[in-house]
């Protein structure tokens, strides 16, 4: 690998391990063997090289899900229903204690956001993206049927969910909703809603 890739790998490392607002310049040169000099070079700055890795990390974090995973193999023959939606909730959330550090992270620059016009506008950037793969992996569908209206409504809808859902498992895992949770709540709102909602489809018996 190159400076720019060593420099991006060091900087997920420490994020994860130390977090945004804790992380130094120094701290990345050191965990990526390179100088100070290259984060400039290669990312304009810290903040940007830090924003970068996150969303690195959060795309690792979703290759979970992708082809040739175990999960996606669980999810190939399951059409955008409840049943799987709440599969892939089960799946995300059986995944959280080995990625507790990366929500703990996602709240932490969430926070940064909102002050630091650099980190905000370099997740804007890339927020559509997210969206479209949320939308494909509740839905199962490839990611280039999905147009920018639904990825910016049903997809931020899921991201909004998601967020939520991970910060309550961070707080108070014990009373955090689980997979069976938030299809019951989704069938609920299927109800309210004439029986379809979101692009997914309940079956009789779940929404009378």
């Amino acid at each position: 690998m190159g400076h720019r890739e060593d420099l991006l790998e060091g900087a997920k490392r420490c994020l994860l391990e130390k977090g945004f607002a804790r992380t130094s310049a120094r701290d990345i040169v050191a965990a990526s063997g390179t100088n100070l000099a290259s984060i400039g070079y290669h990312y304009g700055s810290k903040d940007a090289l830090l924003t970068e890795a996150y969303v690195q990390a959060i795309q690792d974090w979703g290759d979970e899900f992708g082809p040739g995973t175990a999960i996606s193999a669980d999810l190939e023959s399951m059409p955008a229903t409840i049943e799987r939606f709440e599969m892939v909730w089960n799946r995300i959330i059986e995944l959280f204690p080995a990625r507790k550090p990366l929500w703990a992270l996602n709240v932490e620059v969430a926070v940064h956001a909102a002050v630091l016009p650099e980190v905000r506008e370099g997740l804007a950037r890339v927020q559509p993206q997210g969206w479209s793969a949320l939308v494909a992996l509740f839905h199962g569908v490839d990611e280039s049927e999905i147009d920018e209206e639904t990825a910016a409504t049903v997809g931020s809808f899921y991201a909004a969910l998601l967020n939520g859902v991970m910060t309550l498992w961070l707080f108070s895992p014990e009373t955090a909703p689980s997979g069976r949770d938030l299809a019951d709540a989704m069938r609920a709102t299927l109800h309210l809603h004439g029986g379809d909602a979101v692009g997914l489809r309940g079956s009789d018996a779940a929404v009378k």
